[in-house]
């Protein structure tokens, strides 16, 4: 049991469970995505998963800590950049031509771009939790990744040129890009914290295994987009850590993939044909890329109709017909994975940005895009100016996932159980990037990850150490507190 000091007393602190309990609705909201949905049920509208309940107990354990001022308190950066995207949401549901249509746009997007990541925000008090909750991303990943190779080696998985080898996971043929995400997510974790000088050598080789276990699941998803998002994500992080511990990654990285696809043969001649067409988006695309193409067209035309506000949120499926050319398809071919044949029918630009600037128009691509620029910037700035080697792995995991986001949103949008895990990002994101305002705030002197919170009010140590305010420092990104 640890001790904590109140004025002259030592005082029993508060055990494991009764100190991090707020965190609990976090992690069931990564975790509850590795139960199995029902066939059809990953992207029906209107479905409210495990996931999805698990983070609305999250924001209302959030409300309930607030009340009782044991939470972080908003600087006003921090209340500008996690509070702007309601506003532009408001507007844009307000000046759709039918409001009452839009209303369930609202609340997704509320959810994922506003409730989830402020309680992740206020909820996360340390470098500790911050790992607890990372650490969750790396498990999901592992057994949604397990489930998939096991899908690939016994023809199982959904639908990939004729043949049922895709890896799904638990998602399903009509949510592909579900596990590719949930993987990639782990794999950048577990890449960030095995280049993390401050981590012990222990934990940076269990992540370093976990990073290359990761990769067979990824390249057999066939997901070009998690492919180069993950790279992307992945190059910029070994760049933060240095460069020597970047190129052992690499070596590595290589040695695993000429092992498993070439030498083994997994998938090869599927992943070569894969890869190519990446290059070939231009040349000769794929009725997907075709269809891409256009949705892209069709967004960027509902702009121009309504710059503004765009045509209202959830607007894009009843406006697409009349802003598309003949070439789109009536959707794409869905089947495998104990799913019969179904054809799903194509609902969005797979373009965050264009899907915002379509439906929202420039205010709600102000609100939404620029805090996401504005976090990404501080938190890269953060890691350039150097931080304590005990927090640094919190900022490489934090703008990893991010940048992986960001870059994901170049070619996809939010859809399917594995949407809520975005508003868990960008909370992560905003908990190292935003700085603190309040009194007694000691990140720039210690390089701990205190995020845009003031101090704790009337809480009790959390027995990292024996006295009020280095006990706090000691554990990382926490302002000192007083007893209870």
């Amino acid at each position: 049991m640890t001790l904590a000091v109140s004025g002259s007393v030592l005082a029993p602190g508060p055990g494991p469970l009764r100190r991090h309990w707020p965190l609990l609705p976090l992690a069931a909201t990564v975790l509850f995505l590795l139960a199995p949905l029902p066939a059809g049920d990953a992207t029906a509208s209107g479905k409210v998963g495990p996931a999805d309940a698990a983070s609305l107990v999250l924001a209302l354990v959030c409300g309930v800590q607030a009340l009782r001022g044991r939470v972080r308190t908003l600087t006003p950066l921090g209340v500008l950049v996690l509070g702007a995207p309601g506003v532009g949401l408001a507007v844009a549901t307000m000046t759709a031509g039918d409001p009452y249509a839009a209303l369930p746009g609202f609340v997704r997007y509320l959810q994922v771009f506003v409730l989830v990541p402020a309680a992740v925000v206020l909820l996360v008090r340390d470098a500790r939790e911050f790992r607890l909750a990372a650490g969750c991303f790396v498990v999901l990943a592992l057994v949604q990744g397990a489930v998939g190779v096991v899908q690939y080696a016994t023809h199982t998985g959904a639908s990939y040129q004729g043949e049922d080898v895709r890896a799904v996971g638990t998602f399903g043929p009509g949510d592909v890009m579900g596990m590719a995400t949930v993987v990639a997510y782990g794999l950048v974790v577990a890449t960030a914290a095995a280049l993390a000088p401050g981590l012990p050598r222990r934990v940076r080789r269990t992540a370093g295994a976990c990073a290359l276990a990761l990769v067979l699941p990824l390249v057999l998803s066939f997901s070009r987009g998690a492919w180069i998002a993950t790279f992307g994500a992945a190059v910029l992080v070994m760049a933060m850590a240095g460069i020597r511990r970047a190129l052992r990654v690499l070596v590595a990285l290589a040695a695993a993939g000429v092992v498993l696809v070439g030498g083994l043969g997994l998938g090869s001649e599927m992943v070569a044909e894969r890869l190519n067409s990446i290059t070939q988006v231009s040349s000769a695309p794929d009725q997907s890329v075709t269809d891409r193409y256009t949705m892209w067209a069709a967004a960027e035309s509902m702009w121009r109709e309504r710059p503004a506000v765009g045509v209202g949120l959830k607007g894009f499926p009843a406006h697409r017909d009349g802003h598309s050319s003949l070439g789109l398809s009536s959707g794409s071919d869905t089947a495998g994975a104990g799913q019969a044949f179904v054809k799903q029918p194509l609902l969005s630009p797979h373009n965050m940005y264009l899907l915002i600037l379509g439906e929202q128009g420039l205010v709600g691509l102000l609100a939404l895009a620029g805090g996401w620029a504005a976090l990404l910037v501080a938190g890269l700035r953060r890691c350039a100016v150097g931080s304590d080697g005990a927090v640094r792995d919190c900022g490489l995991i934090a703008v990893g996932l991010f940048v992986w986001q960001l870059t994901d949103f170049l070619y996809a949008d939010i859809g399917g159980p594995s949407t809520v895990l975005t508003g868990v990002i960008i909370g992560l994101a905003a908990w190292w990037a935003l700085p603190s305002g309040g009194p007694g705030d000691e990140v720039a002197a210690s390089g701990r990850a205190g995020g845009a919170f003031a101090p704790v009010r009337g809480r009790t140590g959390d027995g990292s150490g024996p006295s009020g305010r280095n006990a706090a420092a000691a554990c990382g990104p926490r302002a000192a507190e007083g007893p209870a």
